[in-house]
C-alpha cells in the first residue's frame, strides 16, 4: 500500500515544570513529546495498539528553548522498511516554522499482539526534493543500524 508524506504538527507551551536547572526545556520532556509527535504520525498509517518505538536517532538541539515559548513539533513518516517505519521530526519554535531548535528522525515498528516486528505492507512515496532527501536520510540510517547489528 503507497502512502504519501504527510505532517503531523502538535503544538506545546513550555511551562515552569518542563525546565532544566538551566531553566530552559530539559531534554527528557522535550523527548517525551517528541515520541509523542512521531508516534501520532505512526497511527495515521497503521494501528496504535501495534505501533512500538524502537529508537530516537540525533534528536539535536541546536539552541536553549525558554519558559513561555510554544514549540512546535512537525513529524512525518518518511521511509518503511518491511516491519519498521522511520519518522522526522523537526521543532520550531513561536510559529516560526523555518526556525528549527531540534531536529531527528525515531523508528518505531509494527508488531503483532505478542510484540513480535511483522510485516505492515506500506511504501512511502517522496514527491518532493525535501522528501526525497529525508527518505534518504533515513534509508542511510536504516544501513547504518543493519550495518551494526551484524
Amino acid at each position: 500500500m503507497q502512502k504519501r508524506i504527510k505532517s503531523f504538527p502538535t503544538s506545546r507551551l513550555v511551562k515552569s515544570e518542563d525546565l532544566n536547572h538551566h531553566k530552559t526545556l530539559y531534554a527528557g520532556r522535550s523527548a517525551e513529546w517528541f515520541v509523542e509527535s512521531g508516534f501520532v504520525a505512526a497511527a495515521s498509517l497503521l494501528n496504535p495498539a501495534n505501533i512500538i518505538c524502537a529508537q530516537i536517532h540525533g534528536m539535536a538541539f541546536k539552541r536553549p528553548v525558554n519558559p513561555g515559548q510554544i514549540v512546535c513539533y512537525t513529524s512525518r513518516i518518511v521511509y518503511a522498511g518491511k516491519s519498521s517505519i522511520y519518522g522526522y521530526v523537526s521543532v520550531s519554535v513561536d510559529d516560526d516554522i523555518s526556525n528549527v531548535q531540534v531536529e531527528g528522525f525515531i523508528t518505531f515498528v509494527h508488531v503483532d499482539d505478542e510484540n513480535h516486528p511483522q510485516p505492515h505492507g506500506i511504501e512511502i512515496i517522496a514527491e518532493t526534493e525535501e522528501e526525497k532527501q529525508l527518505q534518504q536520510r533515513a534509508i542511510q540510517l536504516k544501513q547504518r543500524l543493519d550495518e551494526s547489528r551484524k
